[in-house]
């Protein structure tokens, strides 16, 4: 099957990344209304490569915002269903001076591909199509594919959510295949096994009923200012622990042998300060960074202001101070009860002299795979046979509600097997995908469907 595939792959490489380049070159920036045309474009320009690929049946489903193309090849309704995910929508380019080369106009330098959706997702979604053509092409096909493919991803999947609430029957299956995320390197080949869940608040503490003149009012009232930073000095203790009561309580602890495997990755606090410009790194005592920044949960101001912020002096004690204030999340952590819990003691930290609101912003559930299942072993062999080295399983910081979302709704659980790099730059100017790393994910994932039937 490897070689029979390889051989088509190898043969059709040249049309794969012409067709990508079309794709690429469709501005589908989900986020910017005036791009819904170009969403359009792009859900039909994907079903039709569907259509071109081998499916059934494929069908664009309208929703309240872009488009989600469905398509199906089911070749036999007692083998295993693989439901894949992806999306193909994008971030804005600004700031466009920033961009070496055109955005929407793909070209290859230095082996790799350079355009604004070259890695997320457009470049990982299409693997998934070539991967599913070669299998069909060669008679390999092992089990049912279908194909759920959205343009919110980036503006947060809310019509995704509800549609597969509607549709829950037609997207039955036995496992959800999303390359939406990264590996640790080329040479360092992983699975995402984990993903932060998310809560984000935003609090306002007021004072006066009017900014006041700092010499005739100041040691009289409270500056909300003041209170403000000594309230969020106590959400987090000197060893970086989070202080808020029963913040903990859910939190998965993972045990000594499963730490050993996360930290058996090449990874070095010195370059990795290096990388970002600073001199020592910090967080919760008693773990790797690692371990901080994949399988712990933390607290992060992420904005803060009040009173007067424009140019030269002006002496006031201002009536109202804000801040931005985000938890990111590990299994078991619900971010409803986080939020309530915020609420709760950071309204109790408040001194006499100011009140204080805080209101719930957006949220998401973390994500955990099981790395004892048949579906990971299927993908971690799969990368074996292809890399060459056993995967490192690899906890994510960042956060796609989307996939918890999968497993409460669907009952499905997912299996991250993304071949992206840090270095791809997404969300920034000059996001690119080595043309690699593009070739490799089309050899595995027809390796994972076989492993999967075995």
């Amino acid at each position: 099957m490897k070689n029979t595939i390889n051989t088509y792959v190898e043969t059709h490489k040249d049309r794969f990344l012409t067709e990508l380049f079309e794709l690429l070159r469709i501005p589908s920036i989900s986020s910017i209304p005036s791009h819904r045309p170009d969403m359009d474009k792009c859900a039909e320009a994907i079903k039709a490569s569907l259509e071109k690929a081998g499916v059934d049946k494929a069908t664009i489903y309208p929703t309240g915002g872009p488009s989600i193309v469905y398509a199906e090849k089911i070749i036999d309704p007692a083998l295993p269903t693989v439901l894949v995910y992806g999306h193909y929508d994008v971030m804005p380019v600004d700031p466009i001076d920033l961009w070496h080369t055109d955005p929407f106009e793909p070209v290859i330098k230095d082996g790799k591909i350079w355009a604004r959706g070259a890695d997320d997702d457009k470049g990982q979604l299409f693997m998934h199509v070539k991967a599913f053509e070669a299998m069909v092409a060669t008679n390999t096909l092992p089990c049912n594919v279908k194909f759920m493919l959205e343009g919110q991803e980036e503006i947060g999947s809310g019509e995704l959510t509800k549609w597969c609430a509607e549709f829950k029957d037609l997207l039955k299956a036995d496992v959800i295949l999303v390359s939406d995320t990264s590996m640790l390197g080329e040479d360092t080949p992983s699975i995402t096994c984990g993903l932060r869940g998310l809560a984000y608040m935003e609090v306002k503490v007021t004072g006066p009923d009017r900014d006041l003149h700092s010499g005739l009012f100041g040691g009289a009232v409270a500056n909300p200012i003041n209170v403000l930073s000594k309230m969020i000095a106590q959400l987090i203790d000197d060893d970086g622990v989070v202080t808020i009561p029963g913040f903990y309580d859910t939190v998965n602890n993972f045990t000594q042998e499963q730490r050993d495997q996360i930290n058996s990755a090449p990874f070095s606090d010195e370059n990795f300060g290096k990388s970002i410009g600073v001199n020592e790194l910090v967080g919760e005592k008693g773990y790797t960074t690692m371990e901080r920044k994949g399988i712990r949960p933390t607290l992060d101001v992420c904005g803060i202001w009040g009173g007067y912020i424009g140019e030269g002096a002006k002496t006031v004690i201002p009536s109202t101070a804000h801040a931005k204030i985000s938890t990111r999340l590990v299994a078991d952590q619900d971010f409803h009860d986080v939020t309530a819990k915020f609420t709760k003691y950071f309204k109790s930290l408040a001194p006499a002299g100011v009140t204080v609101e805080v209101e719930a912003g957006h949220g998401g559930y973390p994500y955990q795979a099981d790395i004892n299942s048949n579906n990971y072993k299927a993908a971690h062999d799969a990368i074996v046979e292809v890399y060459g080295k056993k995967p490192v399983p690899f906890y994510s910081g960042g956060s796609i509600p989307i996939i918890s979302t999968f497993e409460k709704v669907l009952g499905v659980k997912s299996i991250l097997l993304g071949f992206g790099l840090d270095t791809d730059a997404i969300h920034s100017p000059n996001e690119n995908y080595p043309v690699g790393q593009f070739f490799k994910g089309i050899q595995t994932i027809p390796l994972f469907y076989k492993n999967l039937v075995k």
